[in-house]
């Protein structure tokens, strides 16, 4: 099983900053009985090596060497490697960089490194990939014209995802992906198939749904916070803070 952490974005909507945005500090972890600050795409990193994820591979760009120098400090139960992306060219393009090296693994799974969300073990139901090509991990929010909300059936099969749409007609938006990695290395033949036109997954999906591919949403998110905000970033701090997460030994 194989991780895919897209984090080449400039970050524009928290700058300027001093530091690569997934490596702003939230929450903290004991390190040699030290209280360390804690970046905030380390909780995606847990989540993913708890998930069972054997690799990591991050997609940053040229100028983001402080998150190798920062996740070459200690190590891992995963291993972690990079892969650049030359130019900021959207989600689609970043994720696709790393198809090289996740179209043999069984299973692949995607997050964003600017989030942070609960419970921790919300990738687990969507490992069942028996009924779908690819699962989405669902999270309620009270704001998902923001976001990619995501349609689903009683069954739970995906309809539509409505990306960033101010009428959108679900609370659940998705915040992680799990998918074969047969069906990734289709996904990005779809995407060469449109011209790599499609900047955001949700778009691709769509697509994807529309060509006779299943895709199912997990409803077993609870809480979703975006980061990559200034108001996200204390909304988090606060969060952590009154709930006392964040705090562990490295």
């Amino acid at each position: 099983m194989i991780g895919i952490i897209p984090a080449a974005g400039a970050g524009q909507r928290i700058q300027p900053l001093g530091c690569s945005k997934e490596l702003l500090p939230v929450g903290s972890r004991m390190v040699d009985g030290i209280e360390r600050p804690k970046a905030v795409s380390e909780y995606l990193v847990e989540r993913m090596i708890a998930a069972g994820a054997g690799q990591i591979c991050m997609v940053i760009s040229a100028e983001k060497t402080d998150i190798v120098k920062y996740y070459a400090e200690r190590d891992y139960a995963a291993e972690i490697f990079y892969v650049v992306q030359q130019q900021p060219q959207g989600l689609c393009d970043a994720l696709f960089r790393a198809e090289p090296f996740a179209r043999h693994h069984d299973q692949v799974l995607i997050g964003l490194p600017d989030t942070i969300w609960f419970p921790e073990n919300a990738y687990l139901p969507a490992l069942d990939l028996t009924q779908a090509d690819v699962n989405l991990v669902l999270f309620p929010v009270t704001n998902p014209s923001v976001f990619d909300a995501v349609n689903c059936d009683d069954l739970g099969y995906v309809q539509e995802v409505q990306v960033k749409k101010k009428d959108a007609r679900s609370h659940w938006i998705w915040g992680a992906v799990t998918a074969r990695g047969e069906s990734f290395h289709r996904l990005k033949l779809l995407w060469e198939a449109r011209h790599r036109a499609d900047e955001y997954l949700g778009d691709l999906l769509n697509a994807f749904i529309t060509a006779g591919n299943i895709v199912k949403g997990k409803f077993s998110g609870e809480t979703y916070m975006d980061v990559g905000t200034l108001e996200g970033y204390r909304n988090a701090q606060d969060f952590l803070r009154a709930h006392s997460y964040g705090l562990r030994a490295a």
